[in-house]
């Protein structure tokens, strides 16, 4: 049965239907749609694909303008059961469809879909032909040959973490303490000791986040947004229900903080920041067993510490990072990462030969 198309202008409709689906992603939300186009100029379009009158996929998709022509961009979608091969191949055409209607230079989608959980160990099992230390999602590799059947690329640029860790919240609180490596644990309990305390944030916190973030990024040499664009990103995501700080104090001064977003059954790690003070009371591990605490109150399925490297070995800029969430022995989950379909490749060639330079510039301009 072919899928009929539909377009959805209704905040409530859009997100509650979206939740029902398989690989529902916050980045699909009506409100990460609204931040963007607001932010950065992308303007969104939301579909929904329907079957006997049920909802059986969704993209909100992004159209950006480039002189006369467009860019379009799926982030973490379209969703919907991968595990249905007739219906994934259904929406990429209708997805080809737009992509040519815009005149794109590329279409980029990047679906919240497995490829392979596991710590890769780079060796090959040769009774299988299987890589030692992971195990491949089936589903996701028939995607990932789907997709270069069509002729789709693997996109050299990468929007998203393709790797992340997930923590399963289906076990017990004791359990998934009791799996976390020593170290984590000992460090949760030197912050409880040091007289470290977690409580929620509210929109009266939004400066303080911000200026614990700028902390941040001066020190760790990340490039950071205008205060604006945080304070946009939070506020509307907090006043949605959808995003939930909580900051860490020592002595009635805020020290850390993360920002959780929450979508569907899945609860991510988007945000974290902490001042210059107190960083041998440990409070980034206290906040992160606390966010897993409230994350499993609320329902969630799963916690995602939203980020691990692409290459698993220190020369990655991910490295240090990693470091500190694989103690709390989340799964290391490799997802099928970003992937572009090009109408009119001359113009793809051009592009990718000229954004290098332009993104050259843009640094200069910054410095």
């Amino acid at each position: 049965m072919s899928v009929e198309i539909a377009l959805i202008e209704d905040r409530d409709h859009w997100n509650n239907e979206l939740r029902t689906l398989p690989a529902a992603h916050i980045l699909q939300s009506w409100e990460w749609g609204e931040f963007k186009h607001a932010t950065t100029g992308w303007h969104p379009i939301r579909i929904a694909y329907r079957r006997a009158g049920r909802t059986v996929a969704m993209a909100s998709i992004g159209v950006r303008r480039i002189g006369p022509l467009n860019v379009v961009y799926v982030p973490k979608g379209p969703a919907l059961d991968y595990g249905d091969p007739l219906l994934a191949a259904e929406v990429l055409d209708h997805l080809q469809r737009v992509a040519r209607h815009y005149r794109a230079i590329w279409l980029k989608i990047d679906p919240d879909v497995i490829a392979a959980t596991g710590l890769p160990t780079g060796e090959i099992d040769d009774r299988t032909g299987e890589a030692v230390g992971e195990t491949r999602d089936p589903v996701g590799m028939r995607l990932m040959g789907d997709l270069r059947d069509r002729g789709w690329r693997f996109s050299t640029d990468q929007v998203q973490f393709r790797n992340t860790i997930i923590i399963d919240l289906a076990r017990d609180l004791e359990t998934i303490l009791g799996a976390m490596n020593q170290g984590t644990r000992r460090k949760i309990r030197i912050a409880e000791r040091d007289g470290v305390s977690v409580r929620a944030g509210t929109l009266d916190d939004l400066p303080l986040l911000y200026d614990l973030y700028k902390v941040t990024g001066e020190r760790d040499d990340f490039l950071i947004r205008p205060r604006a664009y945080y304070e946009l990103a939070w506020q509307r995501f907090i006043e949605a229900g959808l995003a939930h700080p909580l900051i860490a104090e020592l002595g009635g001064k805020p020290i850390a903080h993360v920002i959780l977003f929450h979508f569907g059954h899945k609860c991510w790690y988007f945000y974290g920041a902490s001042s210059n003070e107190a960083r041998d009371s440990m409070p980034n591990y206290l906040l992160q067993w606390e966010a897993i605490r409230w994350a499993k109150a609320q329902g969630y399925a799963q916690y995602d510490m939203w980020g691990a490297p692409d290459v698993f070995d220190e020369s990655d800029r991910m490295w240090g990072v990693y470091s500190f969430k694989r103690g709390f022995r989340g799964a290391v989950t490799r997802h099928i990462g970003a992937w572009d379909f090009v109408p009119y490749p001359p113009l793809y060639t051009g592009y990718e030969e000229m954004m290098p330079r332009v993104r050259a510039w843009l640094r200069r301009r910054r410095v």
